[in-house]
């Protein structure tokens, strides 16, 4: 009788674990989808509007989340929480348009298997598109993504004039196996089954 929880335990832990394989290289659109749930931030680039660097690329770190941590794979839409007092934010007043780079890199698995950042088997995707601060109906579900799992976020000063917003993807690279970058639709994209 001892061994049946025992068994029931062995068997969900393989459950997980096959749940939260990495997708195979021929699914690139599951890959992308993958790769973006597990990340808890990004580098976002934006086309500076500061003076003496007008026009030029700027890259920056901005936490993210697609939905609740765990296996379910959230919704796919990069979440962010940001405040018009962020030197990005202030480019984006200016052009919305930017790039957002997310990459295996972040969690254990590429240090699990020694893989350095640039190898492409630490996948990373790079979506192309714009940001948009989210109408009332999906603050709701952007709240719940993103303080699911940046708690500190709730506690941030509210003089800051924090609003929630999303990367509008337009077009997606995958790098995720040698050969090259593989293009995903965004059609593609939010079908795929994480």
């Amino acid at each position: 009788m001892r061994r049946l929880p025992l068994l029931l335990c062995a068997a969900s832990g393989l459950l997980l674990a096959a749940v939260a394989a990495i997708p195979p290289p021929e699914e690139a659109a599951r890959m992308a989808r993958y790769v973006l749930h597990s990340c808890d931030w990004g580098a976002l680039a934006t086309l500076s509007a500061q003076e003496g660097l007008r026009g030029r690329p700027f890259a920056n770190i901005f936490s993210l989340s697609d939905g609740p941590p765990g296996p379910c794979g959230g919704s796919g839409v990069p979440y962010l929480y940001l405040t018009d007092m962020e030197i990005s934010v202030q480019d984006l007043e200016v052009n919305s348009n930017a790039s957002l780079t997310v990459s295996l890199a972040q969690t254990p698995y590429c240090r699990k298997h020694r893989y350095d950042p640039q190898n492409p088997l630490c996948a990373h995707i790079i979506f192309v598109g714009s940001i948009v601060k989210v109408n009332d109906t999906e603050a709701g579900l952007a709240k719940k993504a993103l303080f699911s799992r940046h708690p500190e976020m709730e506690s941030w000063p509210k003089d800051h004039n924090w609003f929630f917003a999303k990367f509008n993807i337009t077009n997606i690279w995958v790098l995720d196996y040698f050969g090259g970058l593989k293009i995903v639709t965004p059609e593609e994209y939010y079908s795929a089954k994480p």
